[in-house]
Parts: C-alpha cells; sequence; structure tokens
C-alpha cells in the first residue's frame, strides 16, 4: 500500500496540534481525517470503517485515549488499522498501558517535531502493513 493511499485519522484535544498535523500529513498525500476526542472519533469510527492509521492522544477530556482503545476493542472497530500514540504522556508506565492494547507505536509529542512524527507513523504503517501481505 502506497502512503498516498492511507487515510488517517488524527484524534487530539489540541485544536492547534491537529492542524499542523493535518497540514503535514495531506502535505504528504496522505487522506486526513480529525476527531477532537475519543467520543467523536468512535462515532467516525462506527459510520466509517476504513481507516488505516489512528494517531491518538491519551490525555483528552471526557474520554482518554485508554478509554477510546478500550472502546474501540470492544466494538471491534478498525481492527487492522495501524495505531500511533502520539502523546506527551512519556512514562514507562504509560507506554506499558497502551501497549496492553495492541498499539503498534508510541510517540512523545514533547520530544518530537511534526515532521518527524510524519515519518515515524509512514515508518510504523510500512513496517505493519508489509507484515499483513
Amino acid at each position: 500500500m502506497e502512503n498516498d493511499k492511507y487515510k488517517v485519522l488524527i484524534i487530539d484535544d489540541d485544536k492547534f496540534l491537529l492542524d499542523i498535523y493535518t497540514v503535514k500529513f495531506k502535505e504528504s498525500g496522505l487522506i486526513v481525517d480529525t476527531a477532537t476526542g475519543g467520543e467523536e472519533a468512535l462515532a467516525k469510527l462506527r459510520e466509517n470503517k476504513n481507516y488505516d492509521i489512528l494517531l491518538l492522544d491519551i490525555v483528552m477530556p471526557v474520554m482518554d485515549g485508554f478509554a477510546f482503545l478500550e472502546k474501540k476493542k470492544e466494538e471491534n472497530l478498525v481492527p487492522k488499522a495501524i495505531v500511533v500514540i502520539l502523546s506527551n504522556q512519556g512514562q514507562v508506565s504509560d507506554i506499558d498501558k497502551a501497549k496492553k492494547y495492541g498499539i503498534n507505536g508510541y510517540i512523545v509529542k514533547a520530544s518530537t517535531i511534526p515532521s518527524e512524527v510524519l515519518k515515524e507513523v509512514l515508518n510504523i504503517a510500512k513496517e505493519n502493513f508489509s507484515k499483513l501481505n
């Protein structure tokens, strides 16, 4: 699967960051959709199950990233999608907890610029999609 075919859902409550990542990912030819929280993201997954990549923040109001992952798993939404956590929570306990949900990657926002995030997400996706084929 080529990058330009990847459909990405970016889930983050920070509108400024959503805008930055949306522009960066679209510039590389990806199809981008956004959600400002876990509930909005679940609604989008329920109506449109063909996302290839979910880029997910952990700390969000109402429904955090872990609660979102729990619901996604319960409802078996986009089971083949690559899930990459993009969070400022860089503690080992958070990373370990996220791994229990079968995530494919974990990126700490504070130490990564948007172009590096894009590169890392594409590498994770390429690596994981090649295992499927």
